[in-house]
This record gives C-alpha cells, sequence and structure tokens, in this order.
C-alpha cells in the first residue's frame, strides 16, 4: 500500500517490480482528499498564470497594435519550453515530481516579482516581458510533464478518463475567471499590482505540494543509467510505435495551423470587431464556460474509444474557429457563440487525448514521453506563428483566422485515413 500524506518522496516512490503493470497500481485510501488538494492548489495558479497572459498580451497589444509584437511574445512563451521538455521529462522520471512542480512555480513566481517591480518603477521595456515570459516557458518544460505524469499515481486507473476530464473542467475554470479578473484588475489597479495576484496563486499553489506526497514509479535500472541514455528509451517508445508515431504528427500539424488564434486573438477582437479589453475577456471568458462544459461531458461519459473523440473533437474545434472570424462585425455576439463552441470541442478531443496516452503509457516513461509530445507541439507552435506573421500582415487578422480554421480541420479529418493511428488502441492494449 502507498503512503498518503507525508513529505518524504522515499516513502511514496515504488518500482515496476513492485507493481505488475499500469493496471496493478491503486493510489490508496482517500486519494480523493490527496488528487483535490495537489490539483486544486494547481488550478488556483493556472488562475494567476492566465491572468498574468491576459494582461501582458493586452498590454502588449494596446502599446504596439503589431502581429509580429504579439508573435515575438507567443514564441518567448513557447519555446523554451519546447526545446527544453525532453530534458523535463527525463527530469520527471528520474527525480521527485513533487519537487520540480514546486521549484518551477516558485522560480516563475519570483519572475514576476521582477516585472512587477519594473511596472511600478516605470522601467519598463517591451524585451523585458519577453525575457520572463522567456524564463517562466522554461520552467513550464518541467512542470508540466512533473505534473501531467503524477496524474496517473494520484487516482486508480478506472478513473483517469474522468480525472483527465475534471481537470479540463478545472483549466476551463480558470479561464472563465482569468480574463474577466485580468480587465477587471488592469481597471481598478496599476498593472504592476494586478500582476501581483499571480504570484499570491503561485505560493497557493504550493503550499498542497509540501503537505502531500506524490507516488511515483521509477525503473529499477534508473540509477545505474544517464540521462541520454533515459531520453532516448522514451524516443523509442514513440518511434517504434507506427500508431503514437503517427498520433504525434498529426498533434504537431494541429498546432502549427492553429495556435497562432491563441495569441492573435486580441488582435482580432480589437481590429475587425472594434473591441477593447472587456470585448476580449468576455470572449476568452466565456471560452472558459465551453471548456467546463465540454470537461464535464467527458467527465459524464468517460468514452471507452477515445482516437475518434480526439480526431473529430479537434477538426470541429478548428471549423468553429473560422466561423467564429467570418461573422460580420456587427455580431460579436455570434463570434464569441463560436468561440464556445470551439473551445467545448477543443475539450473534447484532448481530455480523451490525455487519457489515452495516461492509460498506455507505463508510468516510469510517461515524463519522458509526454515531454515529447510538448515538444513537438511546443516546436509547431513557434514556427506557426512564424509562418502567420507575414501572412496575418498580408491577408489580415480575420482571413488568417478563417485559413488557419479550415486548414486545422482538414489535417486532424485526415487522421481517419491511418489505419495505425485508428487502431492504435488495440495495439497499446495488447502489448
Amino acid at each position: 500500500m502507498i503512503p498518503i500524506p507525508g513529505t518524504s518522496e522515499s516513502s511514496s516512490t515504488i518500482t515496476d517490480d513492485q507493481t505488475a503493470g499500469q493496471g496493478g497500481h491503486h493510489p490508496g485510501p482517500r486519494w480523493q482528499l490527496r488528487f483535490w488538494c495537489i490539483f486544486g492548489g494547481q488550478a488556483l495558479s493556472l488562475i494567476g498564470s492566465a491572468l498574468t497572459q491576459f494582461v501582458l498580451l493586452w498590454w502588449i497589444t494596446d502599446t504596439t497594435g503589431s502581429v509580429s509584437a504579439l508573435a515575438t511574445a507567443g514564441m518567448a512563451a513557447l519555446l523554451p519550453q519546447a526545446l527544453l521538455s525532453p530534458l523535463g521529462g527525463t527530469f520527471a522520471d528520474r527525480y521527485s515530481r513533487r519537487l520540480l512542480m514546486i521549484g518551477a512555480d516558485v522560480i516563475s513566481a519570483l519572475c514576476m516579482v521582477v516585472l512587477i517591480a519594473l511596472f511600478l518603477t516605470g522601467q519598463i521595456a517591451l524585451w523585458h516581458v519577453y525575457v520572463m515570459m522567456f524564463i517562466r516557458s522554461a520552467m513550464q518544460a518541467f512542470q508540466a510533464p512533473a505534473a501531467a505524469a503524477s496524474m496517473a499515481m494520484l487516482v486508480p486507473r478506472s478513473f483517469l478518463p474522468r480525472a483527465a476530464g475534471l481537470n479540463q473542467t478545472l483549466q476551463g475554470m480558470t479561464v472563465v475567471a482569468a480574463a474577466p479578473l485580468g480587465a477587471l484588475a488592469i481597471s481598478v489597479m496599476p498593472l504592476g499590482w494586478a500582476l501581483s495576484l499571480d504570484v499570491i496563486t503561485a505560493l497557493l499553489g504550493v503550499t498542497p505540494l509540501l503537505i502531500f506526497a506524490i507516488p511515483q514509479r521509477r525503473s529499477p535500472k534508473i540509477s545505474a543509467s544517464g540521462i541520454w541514455p533515459e531520453f532516448r528509451e522514451g524516443i523509442h517508445l514513440v518511434w517504434d510505435n507506427p500508431g503514437l508515431l503517427r498520433l504525434y504528427g498529426l498533434l504537431g500539424a494541429v498546432v502549427l495551423v492553429v495556435m497562432p488564434s491563441f495569441t492573435l486573438v486580441p488582435l482580432l477582437v480589437k481590429e475587425f470587431f472594434n473591441g477593447g479589453a472587456p470585448q476580449v475577456a468576455l470572449m476568452e471568458g466565456l471560452g472558459g464556460v465551453g471548456m467546463i462544459v465540454g470537461g464535464l461531458v467527458i467527465a459524464a461519459i468517460a468514452p471507452r474509444r477515445k482516437m475518434p473523440w480526439i480526431l473529430v473533437g479537434f477538426a470541429l474545434s478548428c471549423l468553429a474557429l473560422a466561423l467564429a472570424a467570418l461573422v460580420p462585425s456587427s455580431l460579436f455576439g455570434v463570434a464569441v457563440a463560436w468561440w464556445v463552441v470551439s473551445s467545448a470541442a477543443f475539450i473534447l478531443g484532448n481530455a480523451p487525448l490525455t487519457a489515452l496516452l495516461q492509460t498506455t503509457i507505463p508510468n516510469h516513461l510517461q515524463g519522458r514521453v509526454l515531454s515529447l509530445l510538448s515538444m513537438v507541439m511546443g516546436l509547431a507552435a513557434p514556427i506557426g506563428l512564424a509562418l502567420a506573421t507575414p501572412v496575418g500582415e498580408w491577408l489580415g487578422g480575420r482571413w488568417l483566422f478563417v485559413l488557419m480554421g479550415v486548414l486545422g480541420a482538414m489535417v486532424s479529418l485526415s487522421g481517419f485515413l491511418s489505419l495505425s493511428l485508428r487502431s492504435l488502441e488495440n495495439d497499446m492494449w495488447d502489448k
């Protein structure tokens, strides 16, 4: 039996020899308390991070009004995580995932303290924001795989699909809260003090990690091997499985096409719909409501066959994105409605994807394998932004959104043409 509370990492470490396969693990009694405390704390931290992202992107939009400036911010927030994710994933399998999460949150909070001081003293420059986004993104390369790999050890396997749906619901709630809170914060206080909310929520996110241990499965070979052999082990698992390899390629292509939309939405609202920060907050906040609905649907249904949900969910999300940009500028409410549909459909694809990977990949490899996916998607995102910048300057923000949505839907649906992708679940289960 795995101990539940406690701060001793050694008391919560098990090896593959102690547990027969992925399905042999049970998190022990009172696992609900530990799960909700840890990921509830992480949800609060996500609220602060999302609020910060909203405030900083709106400041860049309002200050520069430039697609290039927003694209640069997006690349600063994505590229370090992509490049360092393999290292972060290897660390998550080799070292304490709990301590990695604590360290990443603390360093991110310190970066925000520096930005607060620069804003309050009037010495802020655009490059300061880029640098701090860069560092926080690097910390995400260590925090994200550690948190994702911990999920499978905090709940029973049968609960994983629902846990993925509930986790997506919590993330949707952070979007609902962050955009309106960000708009409210910058309207009632100096921007520097608005950013201080991120520091507070980061501390709230770290607190449960100081109280509860996270069970962790480690390979008995891990102490004898080095970082590079362990990293290659994760690469081989993906490379040697045709379905998993094609899934990673498909997701990378979808992200390359669609990801710029999340960075450029403030510009679409300002230039095409003649809106301001409240309208951006409304759009993103109601998009969070859509995410909550999508997460609750997955939590309630817990689909057994996940691949059709993944492909159709992402395709519908992309198509709704294009429809949101196609409505006339006088019908902002209709555009928001399509944005909500896009957000809900995204979760209908993303939550089953998370559950699929967590139930089919051995836990002692999850940090590395999931970080490889983060690297693929993280590298695709800045490449997509780099390609979208000249296209956006030429077509304009509205038609760039339409193009991204249509192409993203086509790429997602192309997955049904791949036999190895459609049979991925069967192949992995047979093993």
